[in-house]
């Protein structure tokens, strides 16, 4: 990995999301590197008769969850990051915002993802179709 090369960590909120951006963190203070975390909203629909239909749901604001969502990993890191949300699918999104990075870290599995499932479809996806390497932490996992 290059010194100074930009690592960017994709959160959730889940527990391995934030092992990930403690591990990234860390790194990025070895290296000098600028550390930018990502948190992707997606407002959820629902098939309707009428095709997708978003739910009515008092109080739901997936762009305000995930904003907290980065705040909360920002707060846990020894180093300041950069916070950046995306809109749309994690997978391309998380993609998209790693072009050009030395690194993309991210957590093993989110929030959707059964604990007897190793790996998410998140990182399934990154894995195969990111540019850069791609590092992937278990929540308990090791330092770098």
């Amino acid at each position: 990995m290059q010194p100074h090369g930009l690592i960017v960590v994709g959160v959730d909120g889940s527990a391995p999301a934030l092992a990930a951006a403690r591990w990234a963190a860390r790194l990025a203070g070895l290296t000098g590197g600028p550390l930018e975390a990502v948190a992707v909203w997606d407002f959820p629909c629902l098939y309707g008769e009428h095709g997708l239909v978003p739910p009515a749901l008092d109080g739901f604001e997936p762009e305000h969850r995930a904003a907290r969502i980065l705040d909360e990993t920002a707060a846990h890191c020894a180093v300041p990051l950069r916070r950046h949300l995306k809109a749309g699918p994690p997978g391309p999104a998380l993609v998209t915002a790693a072009a050009g990075a030395a690194l993309l870290v991210l957590g093993n599995r989110g929030h959707g993802t059964p604990p007897e499932v190793p790996l998410g479809t998140v990182a399934q996806y990154c894995l195969c179709h990111a540019s850069c390497p791609v590092v992937i932490v278990r929540a308990g996992g090791v330092s770098p």
